[in-house]
Order: C-alpha cells, then sequence, then structure tokens
C-alpha cells in the first residue's frame, strides 16, 4: 500500500548570540588658550553611539562613538562653558557559528562616569560605557503537514509564521540653518543636545517604501543675559521624506520604520550682525527597515495507523511570530526638591528613561513596565550659581490591554514626550512626564510538530477480540484524538457515530467506538 508525506518548510528565529560588552572612556584634557580657567565643574555627559556594523561570517565588527561634554564656571564669569570630546573605538564579538539572515541589534549606555578638575586648566574623566547586543538568525524546519495511506490518521493545528522577511537600512543627511528669535539672547555655546526622532510614517508606492517623519530638536545654550550669564532652551524640529528600495516587496508585507539618530552636530554661526543667531545642524539618520510577509499552514503534531503499528518522531519548532503592538500612554509625577533646596531660577527639565523591564500580569491581562526615570534640569540656586542636577526615580506603571495575552512574551520602548514643572506654595518643587509606551506581544512560537512518521506495514495491530462497536465512558473536555488512538479507529468516526459537535467532549458520558479497519 502507498504510503505518502507531505512536508512543509517552516522558517524559525534563531537566536544566535546575546550579550554584554564594555568600553572604559578615559579623557586627560588641557584647555586650549582660549578657554577660561576652571572655578566649578556643573555637569559632564557621555553619551554612546553606534555609528555603524557588519557581520561576516561569524564576526560582528561595530563601531562606537562616544560624545563627551564637560560643563563648566570660570571663576571671573557665570556663563557656563562647554568643552566637547569625540572618541571612537571598533569592537569585534565572536559569533562562533554561522547563521542565515542575520540581523543585530546594539543598544549602547553609559554604566556611569566620574570627572575632576586636576588643576585650573586640566580635566580628568574616567568612566564605562556597555553595548547591549542581540543577534537573531533564521534556520529551516523541514516539518509534516499531512500524511496519506496505511489507515494513517494525523492530528493538525494551524500555525501562523513570518514566511519571509526582508531587511534594509537607509542613511541620510539633514543639513540644516535655523536662525533663533530675536527676543533670544544670541548664542555662546551648546551646553547641551537632545536629538530625537519619533516613528515616522510609512507607505508603499510601486514596490518602494515611502518613509516621511521629523527629527525633534531641543537644545540648550549659553548666553550673556541681562549682564549675567543664563541658559537658554531652543526647539524645532526637521523634516525628511526618504524612498527605501527593498527588493522584493510588495502590498502583502508588513511593514515597519525604526528611525535612529546617528550624530547630530550642532554650531553656532554668526549673522549679517555679527551675533550668533545661526544654528548650523548637521544630523545622521538611520532608517531601520524590517518587512515579513505571514503564512499559515497546517502542521502534524500527532500521528497513528488504525491497522498497523506506527511510531513517530516529535520536535519542538519555533516559528517565528509578528508581534502585536500596542500604542500606549501614561503620566509619571515626582518631587524633585523641597524648601532651600528648590532653585531660584528653572530654564528647562527633561527626563531620561533607563533600565526599562516589562512583564505580564498574572492574569495576562495586563503588562507592567518597571525602571528608572532620570529627571534633569538647568536651572540657577539661590546663591546664584547656575547647576545642572539629576534625580533619579523608580516608577511601576501597570498598564491594562484589551486582550488577553497569557502565553505571551511582551517588551516594551518608552519616550518621554513632554515634561512639566510646578512650584506649589509649600515651595515643593514637583515634576510630571507624559510618556508613551509602544508594548510588543509575541503570541506563543514553540509547538511540538512532526518530523517523522515509520509506519510497519509487515505485521497487522493485534485486537483483544472480533467486534465492531465499544463502549466507552468519557470524561468533560476529553480529547477525541486521545479516544480515537487508543482504541486505533478514527477522529471523524467517534464525532459521526456519537453526534458530537466538536474535538473535544462537552461532558462526560457512555460514547459508542465504532472500529475502523
Amino acid at each position: 500500500m502507498d504510503f505518502k508525506i507531505n512536508r512543509e518548510t517552516v522558517p524559525a528565529a534563531e537566536n544566535v548570540y546575546d550579550g554584554v560588552q564594555e568600553q572604559s572612556v578615559e579623557l586627560d584634557y588641557i584647555l586650549p588658550d582660549y578657554y577660561p580657567d576652571i572655578f566649578r565643574l556643573v555637569r559632564c555627559e557621555v553619551v554612546p553611539v553606534i555609528s555603524g556594523y557588519s557581520i561576516t561570517d561569524d564576526r560582528l565588527s561595530y563601531e562606537l562613538r562616544c560624545d563627551i561634554r564637560i560643563l563648566y564656571c570660570s571663576e571671573g564669569g557665570s556663563a557656563l562653558q562647554c568643552v566637547t570630546q569625540r572618541q571612537n573605538f571598533s569592537k569585534t564579538v565572536e559569533l562562533n557559528r554561522n547563521g542565515e539572515n542575520l540581523t543585530a541589534r546594539l543598544t549602547p549606555k553609559t554604566d556611569h562616569i566620574n570627572f575632576r578638575a586636576v588643576n585650573k586648566r586640566r580635566l580628568d574623566l574616567r568612566g564605562a560605557v556597555s553595548v547591549k547586543i542581540s543577534v537573531n538568525g533564521e534556520t529551516a524546519q523541514e516539518v509534516i503537514s499531512d500524511a496519506f495511506g496505511m489507515n494513517i490518521q494525523v492530528r493538525k493545528t494551524p500555525v501562523r509564521f513570518a514566511s519571509k522577511k526582508i531587511t534594509a537600512e537607509k542613511t541620510l543627511q539633514l543639513n540644516e540653518e535655523i536662525e533663533i528669535s530675536p527676543t533670544q539672547p544670541p548664542v555662546m555655546s551648546i551646553i547641551n543636545i537632545r536629538c530625537v526622532s519619533p516613528e515616522c510614517e510609512k507607505k508603499m508606492i510601486s514596490g518602494k517604501l515611502l518613509a516621511k517623519g521629523t527629527v525633534e530638536m531641543k537644545l540648550l545654550y549659553s548666553c550673556e543675559k541681562d549682564s549675567s550669564g543664563a541658559v537658554e532652551p531652543l526647539s524645532f524640529s526637521l523634516p525628511y521624506s526618504q524612498i527605501i528600495d527593498i527588493d522584493g516587496i510588495d502590498d502583502s508585507f508588513e511593514c515597519t520604520v525604526i528611525p535612529e539618530v546617528v550624530s547630530c552636530d550642532i554650531t553656532p554661526s554668526a549673522d549679517k550682525n555679527a551675533e550668533n543667531r545661526i544654528i548650523k545642524c548637521e544630523i545622521e539618520l538611520r532608517l531601520i527597515c524590517c518587512a515579513v510577509k505571514t503564512a499559515s499552514v497546517m502542521l502534524g503534531t500527532d500521528a497513528f495507523s488504525t491497522v498497523y503499528p506506527c511510531s513517530v518522531l516529535v520536535s519542538e519548532i519555533k516559528a517565528e511570530q509578528i508581534p502585536v503592538i500596542y500604542d500606549e500612554s501614561f503620566r509619571h509625577s515626582a518631587k524633585i526638591s523641597e524648601g532651600d533646596n528648590v532653585p531660584q531660577t528653572i530654564y528647562s527639565m527633561w527626563c531620561t528613561p533607563k533600565n526599562i523591564n516589562t512583564r505580564l500580569s498574572d492574569d495576562g491581562k495586563s503588562v507592567i513596565i518597571s525602571g528608572m526615570l532620570t529627571y534633569s534640569m538647568a536651572a540657577r540656586d539661590n546663591a546664584g550659581m547656575i547647576i545642572m542636577p539629576d534625580k533619579d526615580e523608580a516608577f511601576e506603571e501597570t498598564i491594562n490591554i484589551p486582550d488577553n495575552l497569557s502565553g505571551c512574551t511582551v517588551s516594551a520602548e518608552i519616550s518621554v514626550r513632554d515634561v512639566s514643572y510646578n512650584i506649589s506654595s509649600e515651595g515643593i518643587l514637583s515634576a510630571k512626564s507624559d510618556i508613551s509606551a509602544k508594548i510588543s506581544a509575541y503570541s506563543c512560537s514553540s509547538i511540538n510538530a512532526l518530523t517523522e512518521i515509520t509506519i510497519d506495514d509487515s505485521v497487522k495491530k493485534q485486537r483483544d477480540g472480533d467486534y465492531a462497536i465499544k463502549l466507552y465512558f468519557g470524561t468533560e473536555n476529553e480529547e477525541v484524538w486521545d479516544i480515537a488512538k487508543r482504541y486505533s479507529t478514527s477522529v471523524n468516526a467517534v464525532i459521526e457515530e456519537n453526534d458530537l459537535a466538536g474535538d473535544r467532549l462537552e461532558s462526560g458520558g457512555m460514547l459508542l467506538i465504532p472500529i475502523v479497519t
């Protein structure tokens, strides 16, 4: 008797590497002659950025750039002085194995920074940054979708998976000159840059992907105002529109575009009146594109023959799933200071999320996001000194989800849209942050699927008697498949003989089990 097996190839995401690399950052800097002497250090920031990466064979190579900004005041003036330096590092990671369609996700962060003034002309900095690295590949898994002949019975289940994935990147340069308002004082130096690019719009046009968005700029600059040093905020946005070529893409794909700011260089320039009222912006933006086509297939999970002895081999299959995205928001409030610690003047306040963790509630109906929010401000204290302190606030937010996500894996990316602050009549400085949370929920993608079926047609199964129907007392929610397999009969025969509504017993009771030969 002929026996035929139908097979399907299911691509699966494979984690090739997960790890963290550290890099020390050291700076021994002597001030140039045109800088005034150091009287008081105000702030130090080290911003790590991945400027590029490549994967060759079993090695990941990437470029790590650290932008260093040290702020201080001189003894003769209260205006902030800014020392900027840039350090570049070339790093490699041995993956120890090859893979197909490898993609990497590199997330840098500053671990710790210590800085001091060795003397009035010399700065010393010691610190470390780290890069969280995740490299994923793709592996092909061959599984059984159906089988025919030799009285074979196959239990099947539908599986939805990412059948094809295409990735692409495009880097663009944004160059713009912004003239500041006449009501604002001219620029002495740029002391703080916060450059982000929110999620962009995307549209498919003739097999190409159109991405449109903005880069949001928030600056702080030092200036001379009313014969005393001060800090001024400045905000503006730069639009962009790019067509991205992705070979093989069409309307059947679901696409995502993630914009990442690679570099942001801001330089003040003089206008026709010789005042620094022009801001020159040079921004490098990387658009990371991912297009995924989904497919659904019936996979065999178990099999038996009603006539012949049969053995099966079952393997765990991990089919890559497309996540369900939830765009949520929440507000966080924090007490920053009170009494004499409240600054005399606040020029600007901002908030930075750190160490974000996400987990699912026990009932699967909400997502719990926790981490740290660092509130920072540029201000003038009661002694007339410019200060830029930080305040860390731990938070935990529970967000209700309209779907039940039990069994799913969840992750979240959060961003701060806006920060407001208030000083109460009791002298308490408090802040509120409006936070956006993009939650990704991945359904359970692991299933035990058939990879081999072997039938011994040299001998038939031995029955315990010569009968056509057997009585069986079933229990509530018992699967018809398990009953049919126990008595070497077909699932359809049991369902039809007992007028069952589905493949599970709605209630316990006596069943007639027809014997199929």
